[in-house]
This record gives structure tokens, C-alpha cells and sequence, in this order.
């Protein structure tokens, strides 16, 4: 989200569209991006992660949030894509998203899957364990298909988040323990005899939100320095690091993330100092924000329901919910919002602002100061951009929002907002086959 927000009239606007005009337009819940700051955040990453001493390369985590239209707008940026499943994968290639710029990743990847990445001539798959690798090369030399391979190292660096989003301690789900270097070392073995797969390096990612750059001081001085002792023990070429992603962004005024060329700089210079302080040459250096792209720059739109007072609450009512934004229940997120035509009277009252799911733990903000709200209000939640529509859910039967792009006065639907009907397409009463 935008510190200075666009306010006119006491009215506030995403992408030079008023939020009542949004609403009315394309009805609620509604997630709004702000496609300038989409712009903004990809060239962003894409100007300053360079470096005259290795290539570098971003890739975006689209498990953050992906449609056709977002991964048009990285094409034009020239970011690279990460996928996680073969559906990410499939959406990549019905979008025209280049192959040769698509890395998978995943601790459990299916053999259709892999068939696909193979099929579909994916760059790289990112290897996570021993029993995939023996797959990987498996399939890839009885389909005679080529690939490049990276490996997945936990690195056994702890960054400081919540426990469901740590990804890079010991008993992670996620990766080979780099200390385990007969694993490895096997796994590269295997590779090196396959005549189809190709190792080009490692990948490591610590976790999401965060905030301190020396979490990626610690896990780049412990790779290269492990790369080191690999490529001298076993006569090993590496091309590529890739330190992942999780930096951190603004939910509300006490999260305070660092800017994007400032990150930029810390993880280039640093890679330069330990490249140089072990005599290291590499081809490549990656990166893959994927939250700090898309998180700001979204927002989603409710309209007030119902009102209700307890002994100690105020409930504000709108009509989505943990269906839209799981994320305050499954983490304890927290947000900001405001009530999109009242942005110029003061903020008197404190609601619980709770969605309509028959679910106690339904609640999107605790305590969120506001003006004094009405049904028919509209109410915002920015920086919703990042796991909001990408872990939707039907949930008591409810429909998906629409998605919409905003951008100096015009607004596109890059989603479109679901229906009952298109929520029993998939039902069938047919004869038992079986």
C-alpha cells in the first residue's frame, strides 16, 4: 500500500478510479491492484539487482498471486516465474509466458507434473530431495528430455517470522540439509551420469517477512563458503545461487520494510565480498520476491453489513471474509483499512470487523479505528495483494471475487467474479464406473 494514498473529496481512489465508482462497477468483495505500482515494484527489483561481476536474475514467486495478466506484466518487465504445482505451470503456458524463464519448485512434485515441466520444455526444475532427483532423472532420460536442474539447501538459518512461514530451519519440510553432504553429493552423482539433466547450482530460501537483511548476510556467507568446499571436494562446476525470496512489507504503521534498492544492494554486494573473499567465480545470482511485488500494490473492497455491539466488541459485518483472506486466521496477520468515503473524518470508534463465514475465527482486523461506520459503507483492506486471491476458498459455498487492474483512470477485470453456476461445473451425477 501506498503511504500517501489518493484521497479527492474525502473519497479515496485506487489507480485514479474512486473506490465507490469500483464498487459499483464491478460489486464487492473486490480485490483492486494498482497496476502502475505493479510496474513500479517489478522494474524496481529488475534495475537495481544488478552487477558487473555476475548475470543476475529475478524470479517471481507467483504462488503470491498470478493470473494472465500479472504474468503479462512480468514478461514486459522481464522477470523471470517461479511455479509450485503444475496448475501455476499450465497458467504460465496459456499465457505465453517463456519457458526458457520458468523455474519449479515443490517438496512433493507428481509425475504428471514432472511430465508436464518435461513436455512443456521448462528450464529448470528445483530439486528437493534424494527420491526426486532419482525421478527426475528417470523420467527425463526415458523421455529424452533435456532439463536443468538446481537443488534445494536448508540452509539452518532461522529468520525471525512466524513458524508457518520459516522455511529454512532444521526440521523445515523444504530442502536437503546442507550438512548433509552425502545426500548431495549422491544426488549430483546422479545428474553428472544422466545424459538429459544438468546441474546449474543451488537454491535456499529462509522464510517470508522479513525484515532484517542480515538473515540474507547469514545464509549467503554459508552457502558460498559450503559451495566452496563442494566445488574443491568434488571437482564440482556451480553456475547459479539462488537465495529465494520473503522480503518484507508493510501491513500496517509497525511493520517498516526496507526499500527495494536497498535490499538490491545489500544481497549484490554481499555475494560480490564472499565471492571474492573465496575466490569464487559465478555465472549467476537469483533472487525471487514474490509478496513484496504484489502485496502493496493490492487492495480489497467490502461493503458493511450488518452491525452488531457485545459487552466488549463492536462487530462490523462485510460480506466476504476469511474466503478472500485466510491469512489473519492462519498466521494472525494483521491489517489497516479505512472506509473509503469517510477518509476525511476522524477516526472516533474501534471495530471488530469480522466477515460472514459460520466460523468464530472469522475476523479480519481487531480494534480498527475508523469513523463512525454505517451498512452501506465501504470498507478497504489494503495490502491484501499477496495470498488473498491466491489461497481463496468456497468456503460455506461462497463465490471468488472478481480481480480487478487499475491504472490512470481505467480499470480492467483480470478475473472474473464467480458464480453459483460456476461453482457446480464440476459436480457430477453420473454412474458408478467402479
Amino acid at each position: 500500500m501506498s503511504e500517501a494514498r489518493n484521497v479527492k473529496n474525502g473519497i479515496l481512489e485506487i489507480g485514479g478510479i474512486s473506490v465507490p465508482d469500483l464498487a459499483k462497477a464491478c460489486g464487492t468483495p473486490l480485490f483492486v491492484y494498482d497496476e502502475n505500482e505493479l510496474d513500479q515494484q517489478m522494474s524496481g527489483y529488475k534495475t537495481y539487482f544488478q552487477s558487473d561481476q555476475f548475470e543476475t536474475e529475478v524470479i517471481y514467486a507467483s504462488k503470491a498471486f498470478t493470473c494472465k495478466a500479472l504474468l503479462q506484466l512480468l514478461e514486459k518487465n522481464g522477470l523471470s516465474l517461479d511455479v509450485v504445482s503444475g496448475g501455476e505451470l499450465y497458467l504460465a503456458e496459456q499465457a505465453g509466458f517463456p519457458m526458457e524463464r520458468i523455474y519449479f519448485h515443490g517438496n512433493n512434485k507428481t509425475d504428471e507434473e514432472l511430465k508436464l515441466a518435461l513436455d512443456m520444455g521448462c528450464k529448470t526444475i528445483v530439486l528437493d530431495s534424494l527420491m526426486e532427483c532419482e525421478r527426475v532423472v528417470e523420467l527425463a532420460d526415458s523421455l529424452k528430455c533435456k532439463i536443468e536442474v538446481m537443488i534445494r539447501i536448508n540452509p539452518g538459518i532461522t529468520a525471525h517470522t512466524h513458524k508457518y512461514i520459516i522455511t529454512g530451519n532444521l526440521d523445515s519440510k523444504f530442502g536437503v540439509m546442507f550438512h548433509d553432504e552425502d545426500t548431495i553429493t549422491k544426488m549430483i552423482d546422479l545428474i553428472k551420469d544422466s545424459s538429459f539433466v544438468g546441474f546449474i547450482g543451488f537454491h535456499a530460501h529462509i522464510g517470508s517477512q522479513i525484515f532484517d537483511l542480515r538473515a540474507y548476510d547469514a545464509v549467503i556467507e554459508r552457502l558460498i563458503k559450503y559451495i566452496k568446499k563442494l566445488s574443491k571436494d568434488h571437482n564440482l562446476e556451480i553456475k547459479c545461487l539462488d537465495f529465494g525470496g520473503g522480503f518484507g512489507v508493510r501491513y500496517t504503521d509497525e511493520d517498516q520494510p526496507n526499500e527495494i534498492q536497498e535490499v538490491c544492494r545489500r544481497i549484490i554486494k554481499k555475494c560480490e565480498e564472499e565471492l571474492l573473499k573465496y575466490d569464487l567465480h559465478l555465472k549467476k545470482i537469483m533472487i525471487e520476491p514474490g509478496r513484496s511485488i504484489v502485496a502493496e500494490a493490492g487492495n480489497t473492497i467490502y461493503h458493511v453489513g450488518f452491525m452488531k455491539k457485545t459487552p466488549n466488541k463492536e462487530y462490523l459485518f462485510v460480506d466476504g471474509g476469511m474466503t478472500d483472506n485466510i491469512r489473519v486466521a492462519l498466521y494472525d496477520a494483521r491489517y489497516d483499512c479505512d472506509l473509503a468515503e469517510k477518509m476525511d473524518q476522524k477516526k472516533e470508534y474501534q471495530y471488530t470487523v469480522a466477515g460472514k463465514c459460520c466460523e468464530s475465527g472469522d475476523i479480519l482486523i481487531e480494534n480498527a479505528p475508523l469513523p463512525k461506520a454505517e451498512t452501506g459503507d465501504l470498507l478497504v483492506v489494503y495490502g491484501t495483494g499477496a495470498y488473498g486471491y491466491s489461497m481463496a476458498s468456497n468456503y460455506n459455498r461462497l463465490n471468488r471475487p472478481a480481480v480487478v487492474f487499475a491504472k490512470e483512470g481505467k480499470a480492467r477485470v483480470v478475473i472474473k467474479r464467480e458464480s453459483y453456476s460456476d461453482q457446480l461445473r464440476l459436480e457430477a451425477d453420473e454412474e458408478v464406473i467402479i
